[in-house]
């Protein structure tokens, strides 16, 4: 059960006041017939609430995977970028949360929901989910000094303002100026500060998976899905 004026603001772009509002103005329906009580109490299940000739539903959870492009924030509020969400076409698009973070230059996998629950278990440091970058670098890493840095990130990097080495992490050369980065942790910045501890700078910087979970090949960057159970299922 549900106040109706409720039910209104969480299925409808109205707020409270404006629920209420377009009560009074006869705009409501409650199984066929007119209402303008806002503190009605509704079966969301089985009522029938229609608002100007709409019938209204609420939005149940959602689980996103969006290829994030360059120049887009993960932040709520607006921002000097466009934001995430902004790229998203739902209802009620403002619930949704990045789960994790991208910077603003950072190009790959961002998945947004708001199953709050679910988004913990992804980004919980207790979990240590596994994230893969891929980063192309600004100079070469071969040789002797490539080993070097696969060794010292294997071991725990000590970054600059940190009181503690990153975790043990995963470093593989695809080329002398690409590497692919998996990491458990998820620090400010942490990829470009790995990589600048090792005398090096990241040119960009793409996120291809979050645990299991690989960004779909099919989404061109700001396109966007909705995940399968079965990719839900993975955290």
């Amino acid at each position: 059960m549900m106040r109706l004026d409720r039910f209104l603001s969480e299925t409808s772009p109205l707020t409270r006041s404006l629920a209420k509002r377009a009560l009074k103005n006869g705009e409501v329906t409650l199984n066929g017939e007119p209402i303008k009580q806002s503190a009605t109490q509704i079966d969301t299940d089985n009522d029938v609430v229609v608002l100007n000739g709409e019938r209204l539903a609420l939005v149940g959870l959602r689980y996103i995977m969006l290829h994030k492009p360059v120049d887009v924030e993960c932040n709520a509020r607006r921002g000097l970028y466009p934001r995430a969400i902004d790229l998203i076409d739902l209802p009620k698009v403002e619930r949704l949360q990045p789960v994790g973070r991208l910077d603003v230059d950072t190009t790959g996998l961002l998945l947004l929901t708001d199953d709050g629950q679910w988004s913990h278990r992804v980004t919980s440091p207790r979990h240590r989910c596994a994230k893969v970058y891929i980063a192309e670098l600004a100079e070469p890493m071969e040789g002797a000094a490539a080993e070097w840095a696969i060794g010292q990130v294997a071991d725990g990097l000590m970054l600059d303002g940190e009181e503690s080495p990153t975790h043990p992490a995963t470093l593989r050369l695809l080329s002398p100026t690409q590497a692919e980065l998996t990491i458990t942790e998820g620090r400010y910045h942490q990829v470009k500060r790995m990589f600048a501890a090792l005398g090096n700078h990241v040119n960009s910087l793409h996120r291809s998976s979050i645990g299991d979970l690989v960004l779909d090949t099919n989404l061109a960057p700001g396109e966007w899905r909705e995940l399968t159970a079965d990719e839900i299922a993975l955290f």
